[in-house]
């Protein structure tokens, strides 16, 4: 596949910046950075989608199943396709504590991350009525995002700019998903609007398909 040259205009900020981290890495920052990304890893994601598949499935939520699924792994494969054309090297290929392989932009680890626990939040929000549940939520998953943005450039495995990149395009892809998502459920394909969850003053959301609305709420005995 042919690259596509693509000049970085915030080459001098993106370079001065993994310098300025690589430099300073020392084994007891490099465990804790080590811990920050693996919530961004392959394979922490994938046990998590492996676990939600079989959850929706056994509940045949399928339209949500099959949000999940596009949403998640169908936007880490677009980015691996993206990595491929932009062909760009990453900040540091190998040091005393790292060696990487591969291309630099986006970051895998940190669409990974936008998009899964992004994809969550979503399915999340409807849900929660109390606000300051819903302002937890997001801080967390904001957070987590964050932080796995910051170890990769941190540890030299990618510039501001991947870490950057990976976020707009991956709450690009989650925005285009749930669009996409409603032809589904006017088709009549049984999902819940949101995950059951209960409040805290303990009325339990029913989904969708247990009830003739969207969404209901009954109080618990």
């Amino acid at each position: 596949m042919p690259a596509l040259a693509m000049a970085n205009p915030f080459w001098s900020t993106d370079h001065g910046i993994a310098t300025w981290f690589h430099q300073r890495l020392t084994p007891a920052f490099v465990s804790v950075l080590r811990a920050f990304t693996e919530f961004g890893s392959a394979e922490w994601i994938g046990a998590i989608l492996f676990a939600l598949v079989l959850f929706f499935a056994w509940r045949r939520w399928w339209v949500t199943l099959v949000t999940l699924v596009v949403a998640v792994p169908g936007g880490m494969l677009l980015n691996e396709w993206v990595k491929l054309v932009v062909h760009r090297h990453r900040p540091f290929v190998d040091g005393p504590f790292v060696d990487w392989s591969g291309y630099s932009f986006a970051s895998g680890h940190t669409i990974g991350a936008t998009l899964l626990y992004g994809q969550l939040l979503l399915f999340i929000l409807p849900g929660l009525k109390a606000r300051h549940w819903r302002l937890l939520c997001i801080f967390s998953a904001i957070s987590v995002v964050i932080l796995v943005g910051f170890s990769r450039i941190a540890l030299g495995a990618h510039f501001l700019t991947d870490v950057l990149a990976a976020i707009f395009f991956g709450i690009i892809w989650l925005a285009l998903c749930m669009v996409l998502r409603k032809p589904l459920r006017r088709r009549g394909w049984h999902s819940p609007v949101a995950l059951p969850l209960a409040d805290t003053a303990g009325a339990v959301l029913v989904p969708a398909e247990a009830s003739p609305h969207p969404l209901t709420i009954s109080k618990a005995d």
